[in-house]
């Protein structure tokens, strides 16, 4: 009896150090590319949830959590799916936060993360196209997608009493499914899109797409881009030029980077982007000043929701095993359970030790739906006196 005794205290030692090897979690986004400036709030967003996490100690009995970055650069497949490889193959992430972009994210999802089983939970990849991606149950996202977003233009042009529009977008997944929804939306409320048509991104001279923008006409330019390339770009060739003086601005052209690129030319132009006036939220902005970052950048918030229901989903697996906590992504996000916010980490993964249930609204108010991806909280944003005000959330 003593020597089963033994045997079994010695096989419980060896499963809990097992259990408490340090593993990592890739943070996969743009660091560099035409959303540099957004991600510089997006990568600690992620990297905040993962050190609340590890520095609790809470973690399936004392396992610490590393972030390893990877970049995106947001429009390079082939880079992307390099990085990604790189994450799994030579890191040895357990799991990814990422990808930001709809097309690098897509790559990475069918080339190496299907064919590793590895979970990704994107920030703020938006393009409806990921909703019927194939992805054996691997893919989650916190940011909604532009279905949902195409509606939020058009409820948002409609009640300014805008008719007509003209629209340009980068040429790549997420441009393209996002023009797709605005159009739709828009004309389906009545509305009048001019011209839609794509842009590269890269260029010196935006004056040849402004020039056929300008030929169309339209009330309203809505610039499908990217702040920190294309879209500022086609932004400032208009205002050179006086072609459009009014901008709407989507998702990936909210960031404060661009007013202050453009300068006083921009304002009176307005958007939206993802956000909630939460408790979730405002928690989070206090969490991310006290850390360094801006906790208000599109899509940081988004971030460290990712990461944590990537580890609170590991929690509720009892594994760190990709095979196994895809399964419990959706249990931890939405209701039945204790309302779980920013700075609530420990917490949340004692009661789920504990065989408890959690409802994790976060600092983006996460509620999963469908193929796993979030309902969606926008913010309206209007350009004044230099910088991005908040009008109303949606």
């Amino acid at each position: 009896m003593k020597k089963l005794v033994l045997a079994l205290a010695a096989s419980t030692l060896l499963s809990t150090a097992a259990l408490a090897e340090d593993i990592k979690i890739g943070v996969f986004l743009g660091f560099t590319g035409p959303i540099e400036s957004m991600v510089a709030q997006m990568g600690p967003g992620a990297e905040l949830a993962i050190k609340e996490v590890s520095d609790s100690g809470a973690l399936l009995d004392g396992v610490k959590v590393e972030a390893v970055r990877g970049d995106t650069t947001c429009v390079d497949a082939a880079a992307a799916t390099a990085t990604a490889e790189r994450l799994v193959t030579t890191d040895k992430v357990k799991a990814i936060v990422g990808g930001d972009c709809s097309g690098v994210t897509g790559a990475a999802l069918q080339n190496v993360a299907r064919p590793n089983g590895i979970v990704m939970i994107s920030p703020s990849a938006t393009s409806p196209g990921l909703s019927t991606a194939e992805d054996d149950g691997l893919f989650f996202r916190t940011a909604p997608s532009d279905a949902r977003q195409g509606e939020i233009v058009r409820d948002i042009l409609t009640e300014k009493g805008i008719k007509t529009i003209a629209l340009t977008y980068t040429n790549n997944d997420y441009g393209k499914g996002l023009a797709e929804s605005i159009q739709k939306n828009f004309e389906a409320a009545g509305g009048k899109v001019t011209i839609s048509a794509a842009h590269e991104d890269g260029k010196g001279d935006y004056s040849a797409e402004v020039g056929a923008l300008a030929q169309a006409g339209g009330e309203v330019l809505v610039v499908a881009g990217y702040l920190d390339q294309g879209g500022k770009g086609i932004i400032q060739a208009a205002l050179d030029t006086g072609a459009f003086s009014t901008f709407y601005l989507p998702d990936g052209m909210v960031g404060d980077a661009l007013p202050k690129a453009i300068g006083a030319g921009l304002n009176g132009s307005y958007g939206a982007n993802p956000g909630t006036d939460s408790p979730g939220a405002a928690t989070f902005q206090e969490m991310a000043k006290a850390a360094g970052f801006d906790g208000t950048g599109a899509f940081s918030a988004e971030s460290y929701d990712a990461a944590a229901l990537i580890l609170l989903a590991m929690q509720a697996a009892g594994s760190t095993e990709s095979a196994k906590l895809k399964d419990k992504v959706m249990d931890v996000a939405n209701a039945p359970g204790e309302k779980i916010y920013p700075g609530e980490l420990a917490k949340a993964l004692k009661i789920l030790k504990d065989g408890g249930e959690i409802d994790y609204v976060g600092a983006s108010a996460v509620e999963l739906v469908g193929p796993g991806e979030s309902a969606g909280n926008y913010r309206e944003i209007e350009i004044k006196d230099g910088g991005i005000s908040v009008v109303k959330y949606r």
